[in-house]
């Protein structure tokens, strides 16, 4: 049976480089990818999302409405969005708990939920949340990275160790950038 694995954002966040790692760190494991990105109006802050399946059962890179057994989203409403279409019963959110507030919340036109308020509905559908929050992350770009680390502490995706996630952050992540990001990874696997 395919493991499938909807992923969520707001465009910058990181979405695209945490697709990647899982895909590649799942590849290299030996387990059959499809994965596919949707990016929307990801430069105006719009949504991103990314689809991964693996396992031999896996024909079709989207993942089915109701059939993600994980959601990792990069911010708290896009957790609950897309848990809302793609999480099946007895499916996990993993999210980073951060607030990229869309301007009808900004006007006063709608109200932005609160992590036990999402909690509440994921556990609604059938699923369970785990949030993540880091409180030393100076460049939001990284979160990718703390969701990673919990992902792999978590053993969350069936097959993949958090070597093989690590090494692949180690080709993909920006020199600049890699040895926080692998500082962040680590802290949030422990």
């Amino acid at each position: 049976m395919a493991f499938n694995i909807y992923l969520c954002g707001v465009g910058g966040q990181g979405i695209g480089l945490l697709a990647a790692a899982l895909a590649q760190a799942a590849d290299r494991a030996g387990l059959k990818v499809l994965a596919c990105d949707t990016h929307g109006l990801a430069q105006r802050g719009g949504v991103v999302s990314s689809h991964i399946r693996l396992g031999e059962d896996a024909l079709t890179p989207l993942v089915p409405e109701g059939g993600a057994d994980l959601v990792l989203a990069l911010e708290r409403l896009e957790a609950l969005r897309g848990a809302a279409q793609y999480l099946k019963k007895g499916g996990k959110v993993l999210y980073y708990d951060t607030a990229y507030q869309p301007v009808s919340v900004r006007m006063g036109q709608a109200a932005y939920p609160s992590a036990e308020e999402v909690e509440k509905e994921i556990l609604a559908l059938g699923g369970e949340t785990w949030p993540v929050a880091l409180p030393d992350i100076q460049d939001p770009r990284m979160q990718n990275s703390a969701l990673l680390g919990r992902l792999a502490a978590m053993n969350a995706v069936p097959g993949l160790e958090a070597a093989g996630i690590e090494e692949v952050l180690k080709e993909i992540v920006p020199a600049a950038a890699l040895e926080e990001n692998l500082k962040i990874f680590r802290s949030a696997k422990n």
